[in-house]
């Protein structure tokens, strides 16, 4: 038969033929591609603390599994990007307060974290197995790189609120963003499904500048939907059912002192006497607080003892908490700063017996960049200035493990308490109750200690122990093996907070096996998706006489 005539191109004033035949300009094909994408990373950004709105995890990440279905790899490196500038631009604002250049370009490399999840999907078929695995293998990317990982900002922090909690005991954070990648993925399924009822209305939803984007039949939809819904209600059963650090074995009482004092100041603006001070002064409060109860600890914040060029032995500082420490008939431990020559000093937790005995000290193993040491100074020297960081820490090697009478603590130092391996590994060392001397007084706003107490959360739940923090203007919290937070304290004031806690012996399954199983479930998943993809390609393909 002979072919009909050809439908004349409609014509658009003010276009050329060359501008009709391209189609819809780059801009308008970037903003199809990122707009929903970026919208999708607003919405998981609103789901981690300060703010805190858990739900929007799952329609955040639908928005994106929605924005890179049909795309080819650089559509799919675009919309993962975006994603990644909503999430981190609002997760890590508070970034800029310290330099605003470092946290532009800080909040730049993160966003590629999810650009690099987007590139490990296929561009049909398997996304739904591809992405849920690549936003996790991303999410452990960026929690080692670079110079050591950055979690803050991370959705795993605004789930710890939320329903997901109990299967952090399972896998930890990477399990609880992998569940909120399965929700997300399942919420696009489902919504699929429903608008399949108006083809018409779905299909345009549907095309993007690239076109192939064919949505699955409703039936396909719905069923992918509900076997996604239930691998996320099964793994947080499995979780709520799985060993949670055993029966608590004894109750000690425990005292967290928060000294108070002006936020947003660094260590160079406030002088270490005025520190002290405050926190001498809200210790003699420890009695009133503590009713007559017998404490066992007594639980300062970090560097709240900075020597300068003195030593903690024979320190007149030294002989002050002796003191208390017989006076309240309690174990104490300090955070302490001691310079180390011109270009060093240490950083670590120092116990004392109830006798003011020194005991037991632990330097922090896992350092803040540009906060407590400079990568590459000679280099970062010629661009930023670097006085507000004069010496670098010198990093701790043991495993966090302070013994004193009545019980053995695992101490994470501030930043560590982002990192599970450092809590994991006390834990395995014997460790009945975690502790967290911290210091986020040079923030100016509420979200790092935010997002710490869900840190605090995070790890109480995946170790299974109750956890005590001290913050020098707060947050200072004590949170239960559940995850629940029965006390805070307010930012800036003076505190003492006095609880009686328990301690545990047993393991979860995240304390016996780590991460390595949730890497490798996601790493599956990302094979897998690929393989589906291949399989329906290749049978997709003609076949040749």
């Amino acid at each position: 038969c002979r072919p009909g005539p050809a439908r004349p191109t409609r014509r658009v004033p003010g276009m050329s033929r060359q501008a009709r035949a391209r189609g819809p300009s780059r801009t308008r094909r970037v903003l199809r591609v990122g707009g929903p994408a970026l919208m999708g990373g607003v919405l998981g950004a609103l789901s981690v603390p300060p703010f805190g709105f858990w739900p929007l995890a799952a329609p955040g990440i639908a928005l994106l599994a929605w924005s890179v279905r049909g795309r080819a790899w650089r559509g799919r490196l675009l919309a993962g990007w975006a994603f990644g500038l909503g999430l981190y631009v609002i997760g890590l604002w508070w970034a800029l307060s310290f330099n605003v250049y470092g946290g532009v370009v800080l909040m730049l490399v993160e966003a590629l974290a999810p650009g690099i999840a987007a590139l490990l999907t296929a561009r049909r078929a398997g996304q739904a197995l591809a992405l849920p695995g690549g936003l996790v293998l991303a999410e452990a990317f960026r929690t080692h790189w670079p110079f050591g990982g950055l979690p803050l900002g991370s959705m795993a922090l605004g789930q710890a609120k939320g329903p997901l909690l109990p299967a952090d005991r399972l896998g930890g954070p990477l399990l609880l963003v992998g569940l909120a990648a399965v929700a997300g993925v399942a919420l696009l399924f489902l919504v699929e499904a429903l608008l399949g009822r108006w083809p018409a209305l779905a299909s345009r939803l549907r095309l993007g500048p690239e076109g192939g984007r064919r949505p699955p039949r409703p039936s396909r939809a719905l069923a992918a939907g509900l076997a996604a819904v239930v691998v996320v209600v099964a793994v947080t059963l499995a979780g709520a059912l799985a060993p949670n650090g055993g029966p608590t074995t004894a109750r000690i009482t425990v005292a967290s002192v928060q000294g108070g004092g002006r936020r947003g100041t660094s260590a160079l603006q406030v002088p270490p006497s005025t520190v002290f001070d405050a926190q001498v002064t809200a210790t003699r409060l420890v009695p009133a607080v503590a009713r007559h109860r017998h404490l066992t600890l007594v639980l300062w914040p970090e560097d709240v003892v900075a020597l300068g060029d003195e030593h903690l032995r024979g320190s007149p500082q030294e002989a002050v908490i002796a003191h208390f420490a017989r006076q309240l008939h309690a174990s104490m431990v300090v955070g302490v700063t001691e310079d180390v020559g011109s270009t060093r000093f240490r950083n670590f937790a120092a116990a004392f017996s109830p006798t003011g005995r020194l005991l037991e000290e632990y330097e922090k193993v896992h350092r803040v960049p540009f906060g407590e040491y400079v990568p590459y100074r000679s280099f970062f020297a010629h661009v930023a200035n670097l006085s507000e960081v004069p010496r670098n820490a010198i990093p701790g090697h043991g495993t966090g493990v302070l013994r004193i009478p009545g019980a053995v603590l695992g101490t994470t130092i501030s930043f560590e308490v982002f990192f599970p391996a450092r809590a994991r590994d006390p834990v395995r060392h014997g460790a009945d109750l975690l502790i967290v001397p911290t210091n986020t007084s040079s923030y100016r706003t509420s979200q790092v200690p935010t997002q710490e107490v869900a840190a605090d959360q995070l790890q109480a739940v995946s170790e299974g122990r109750w956890l005590v923090q001290a913050a020098p203007t707060g947050y200072s919290d004590v949170v239960t093996p559940t995850g629940r937070v029965v006390a805070k304290s307010v930012l800036g004031r003076r505190a003492v907070l006095v609880a009686s806690v328990g301690l545990r012996h047993g393991l979860t399954v995240f304390a016996r096996f780590g991460e390595l199983p949730v890497l490798l479930v996601a790493g599956l998943a990302v094979l897998a998706g690929w393989a589906r993809a291949l399989g329906l390609r290749r049978r997709s393909r003609p076949v040749q006489s």
